[in-house]
This record gives structure tokens, sequence and C-alpha cells, in this order.
């Protein structure tokens, strides 16, 4: 064989070495950034976490008010303007002096 074609194939093979080497380098990155646990979904959780604790927060902050309200109708005495609520919107009923506005439904419209 002469020099210019083991030469050739030295330089052929060396370079068909280097592209698989660097396909399976770039292949390998590319995962570990936008894979299923890269770093982009990393981030991607953190600010689900961060709308599922603010989430968890206004649920707490309702909880509190709902119990703040049951705490005033089951006490020894009940707080009158609560259970006057709390009867109107069960049976439907208000005082003849009261303006009632009837507003439909954002399905129906």
């Amino acid at each position: 064989m002469s020099f210019r074609r083991i030469f050739s194939r030295r330089v052929f093979y060396s370079l068909a070495l280097v592209s698989i080497a660097s396909m399976a380098t770039s292949f390998f990155y590319w995962h570990a950034v936008h894979g299923q646990r890269g770093l982009k979904a990393g981030e991607e959780y953190e600010q689900k976490l961060t709308l599922l604790k603010f989430e968890r927060d206004m649920l707490k902050l309702q909880r509190l008010q709902i119990e703040h309200r049951l705490a005033l109708i089951k006490g020894e005495k009940v707080d009158a303007d609560i259970l006057e609520d709390e009867v109107r919107k069960t049976l439907g009923r208000v005082h003849k002096n009261e303006v009632v506005v009837l507003l439909t439904p954002p399905d129906q419209q």
C-alpha cells in the first residue's frame, strides 16, 4: 500500500471516530439539558412547586375564613348577622326594602 492510501485511511478513521464521539456527546448533553429530568425540567418543577404552594396558602386562608364563620354560628351565642345571611342564602328570601339584581351565568350569555 502506498503512503497516501495509509495516510488517507488514518485520517478517515480518525475523523469518523471523532464524529461518532461528538455525536454521542451531543446526544447525552442535549438530554441532560432538555430531557425528562434535565436542567430545564428542574426549572419547570420549581415554577410548578411555587404555584402549588401559592394555591395551598390560598386554600388555608379560605379554610380559616370558613372556620371563623362556623365559630360564629356554632358558639354558645349565635351571631345574628351571620345567621340571617345563611338563612337568606338557604331559603332565597329577602326583605321588602332590599333590591335584588339577578345576573345570568356567563354560560347562558
